[in-house]
Order: C-alpha cells, then sequence, then structure tokens
C-alpha cells in the first residue's frame, strides 16, 4: 500500500506543488535573514548532498552523458538551477510570495510561446483557451483586480525578476526534452545540480564581497 502511494503520479505532482509553493513562502520570509544569492546557493547545496545518495549507483552514466551531451547539460543547469531560484528569490525581495507564485502561472504561456517560436509547435484549441485563462489571471495580478490600474500601471522591480524567472524556467522546461534519455533522472538531477552551483558560486562570491551576509539567527538556520 506504500509503495503504492509512493509511486502515485497524482500524490508526486500534489507533493510538487506543496514544495514549490512553501519554497516561494520561505524564500520571502528569509528576505531579511539571507541574501537571495546566498539563499539559491545553500538552497542547491543541501539539496545535491541529499540527492548524491539516490544518483551514486547510477554515476557511470554520467561522464558519458557529460562527452555527448555536455553543452546542454551546461545550459540546462545554468538555466534550471542557476537562474531561476536565484532570480527568483531576487523578485521575493520586493514582491510577495502570492504575487510571485501567481506569476508564475505566466510559465505554461511562455513555454507554449517559445515551443511556437523556435520549436514550430502549433497550437491547439484546448492550449489557446489556457493560454487565454492564463494571460486573463497575469492581467488580473498585475492590475491588482481593476482595470482602470492599466491606465497608471507601474511594474514592481520585483514582479520583473519573476517575470524574468518565469522566462529562465520555461526555456528550461523546453530544451529539457532534448536531454539525454539515457541518463538515470537522479543522476541527471545531481548533473545539473553540480552545474548549477559551480554557475552561483562567483555571484555568491561577489555578494558575499558586498558584505551582504546572512545574518545568524534562527530564521536564517
Amino acid at each position: 500500500m506504500i509503495h503504492r502511494l509512493a509511486g502515485s503520479p497524482w500524490l508526486l505532482l500534489t507533493l510538487t506543488v506543496l514544495f514549490w509553493s512553501g519554497n516561494w513562502v520561505v524564500g520571502r520570509g528569509l528576505r531579511d535573514s539571507v541574501p537571495p544569492i546566498a539563499l539559491s546557493f545553500w538552497r542547491w547545496a543541501i539539496a545535491f548532498c541529499l540527492t548524491l545518495p539516490w544518483a551514486w549507483p547510477h554515476r557511470a552514466q554520467i561522464l558519458p552523458a557529460l562527452r555527448d551531451c555536455g553543452g546542454l547539460l551546461i545550459l540546462l543547469g545554468l538555466l534550471g538551477i542557476t537562474g531561476y531560484n536565484s532570480l527568483a528569490y531576487l523578485g521575493l525581495q520586493q514582491t510577495t510570495a502570492t504575487n510571485g507564485v501567481l506569476l508564475n502561472s505566466f510559465i505554461p504561456i511562455a513555454i507554449i510561446g517559445i515551443s511556437c517560436v523556435f520549436l514550430g509547435k502549433r497550437l491547439s484549441a484546448q492550449e489557446g483557451i489556457g493560454v487565454t485563462v492564463s494571460l486573463t489571471g497575469v492581467a488580473v495580478i498585475v492590475a491588482h483586480g481593476t482595470l482602470a490600474n492599466f491606465a497608471s500601471l507601474t511594474i514592481n522591480r520585483g514582479d520583473l525578476w519573476i517575470l524574468l524567472s518565469v522566462l529562465d524556467w520555461a526555456t528550461y522546461t523546453v530544451l529539457l526534452q532534448y536531454r539525454p534519455q539515457a541518463l538515470h533522472p537522479m543522476a541527471l538531477l545531481a548533473t545539473l545540480t553540480g552545474v548549477g552551483l559551480a554557475g552561483i558560486a562567483p555571484i555568491y562570491a561577489w555578494e558575499l564581497s558586498q558584505s551582504n551576509l546572512i545574518q545568524p539567527s534562527l530564521a536564517a538556520f
């Protein structure tokens, strides 16, 4: 019974939404205690350590994958690991967790748009309805529910960082279909996380050089 539940796509997708939503809440809540790049770096450093035990049995697959698709794996790591959360945490310095999560509803639209422009994908009627609903939702968020706000619309800098993270993740998602199919998912995750950490490290070093440090507190821990 437990094994069947653990393999349930419905349970796994529900947990994904729960964890993803929690990430935004924590990212916003820690804005005064942990600088954004530090939060991104240590988030992924911990995740990398937790991933290794599951990736280790498949380690022999990594070098051949890097040899055959190294450029793609580096790009995926920089987009999905280095870029997405770093941009999101920068945005959460100046916008709310609710705004951040809601603006993420733009991701499906961005994925479809990138697929149409660069891969020649044709939009189905069902996808068109979904895009319309999502665009309406984003417009309502940006206008704070009032059409008159469009006349004097000013974009919060944090919202712009969030939208950049949306485009980053959409590009990552589109490119992910070209990943090496022979590479086990946990080995892929460990590889991308390692690449992403290498990409975050110099940015984190710059943040430290600006005396933008983690504030020692229970919240930061």
